[in-house]
């Protein structure tokens, strides 16, 4: 018995290992940047790329990272996780981070269940935009939750199946990727002959992390990749699904911010206004005879009651409302009846008509036009 507790002693122990304050992954100036050089008059800082130049250039201008994010070396603690700080360091998704621990923001994979102080900024703490880019690049879009990652300048070596896997290799370090029911159970799509896969996490803040983390770095053949957000998928099925999944995030998000007893007391109520009886649990209990059928309830003893009355021959039809006689309509002969019985009961006299008052004649005392009297 002492040796199996200190084997689970030993166990635990291991399994219960403990941050080491964050690597710096490069020194300072070690990293140079270079000059996107100039193949056209203007230089445009929305797309970071120089106007009217060759488009062709457009792949010779990428030049291949210097650095590289490794996720199980350079996580770490940093001051970010004593001040609070929920957004990632960029510089440490891309490789490139000089302070290491004393970084302001935080050295590790980002927790999709730690919630961000704004939803209208991505894990690093940039601000979204209403529409994406025309190249879908940048930071995304607040109007649609993406999660798949568009992803091109692939040098296939194989099979469909295993440029798949070698995507999948280098992606899975970035977050949990989405399973499906394709034959490598996961949602990686290449698009063979064309250079061009699709990534789809289950996550949007592990896409937003995986984006920066694999932008111009190469899979195994030495290729600079363009990573980019992917566009909205034309599949309706596929849109159907997604519509649900986001309604299903929805609840799950409202049930964990709702008190529980205030759950229970709803249900309560709804139960003793149908009649029904709930259980410790809080589901419906269905009372049982002695012949071991269940209790009628209201809907079924309707039925039972309609069905005897047209065995009977009988069939009760609903009654019309009575129709409305002379002018007065039938609310109105109603409401004069209620009046009238308010002021029998108070003891009030009836009202009399008055008698005509006599009016002095006006003009010349003339007979009435067409009359016999003169």
């Amino acid at each position: 018995m002492a040796s199996n507790g200190a084997e689970t002693a030993i166990v635990t122990k291991s399994k219960s290992k403990k941050l080491k304050p964050a690597r710096k992954q490069v020194k300072a100036g070690e990293v140079v940047k270079t000059e996107t050089p100039q193949t056209g008059k203007e230089y445009n800082i929305w797309y970071n790329k120089w106007a009217g130049g060759d488009r062709e250039d457009n792949y010779s201008n990428k030049v291949k990272s210097q650095s590289r994010c490794n996720i199980k070396r350079d996580s770490g603690l940093t001051r970010a996780n004593t001040t609070g700080m929920k957004y990632t360091c960029l510089f440490f998704a891309r490789g490139c981070c000089p302070y290491g621990w004393e970084c302001e923001y935080r050295h590790m994979l980002p927790d999709p269940n730690d919630t961000l102080p704004d939803s209208s900024k991505d894990c690093f703490a940039r601000d979204k935009f209403a529409d994406y880019r025309d190249d879908m690049g940048g930071v995304g879009s607040f109007n649609r939750q993406n999660r798949t990652l568009y992803v091109g300048r692939i040098k296939e070596t194989g099979t469909g199946l295993e440029t798949e896997e070698v995507v999948r290799r280098h992606f899975k370090e970035f977050g949990e990727i989405e399973r499906d029911d394709s034959p490598s159970t996961h949602a990686v799509k290449v698009l063979q002959y064309r250079s061009v896969a699709f990534v789809t996490y289950k996550h949007e803040i592990h896409a937003q992390f995986a984006k920066e983390a694999m932008a111009c770095q190469s899979l195994d053949n030495d290729e600079i990749l363009n990573v980019r957000w992917a566009t909205e998928d034309p599949n309706p099925v596929s849109k159907v699904a997604e519509k649900r999944r986001l309604e299903e995030m929805g609840q799950e998000a409202i049930k964990a911010r709702m008190d529980p007893r205030i759950v229970d007391a709803m249900r309560a109520v709804r139960a003793l206004e149908d009649g029904d009886i709930l259980d410790d649990n809080g589901q419906i209990v269905q009372e049982q005879t002695n012949d071991g059928d269940d209790v009628e309830g209201p809907d079924t003893k309707r039925r039972k009651v309609d069905s005897e009355e047209e065995e009977d021959g009988v069939l009760s039809l609903p009654q019309e409302p009575p129709q409305p006689v002379g002018l007065l309509s039938v609310d109105t002969l109603e409401g004069l009846k209620y009046f009238a019985q308010i002021r029998q009961q108070n003891g009030a006299m009836p009202v009399r008509p008055r008698a005509g008052l006599s009016t002095a004649p006006t003009g010349l005392n003339l007979a009435d036009y067409g009359s016999d009297d003169e």
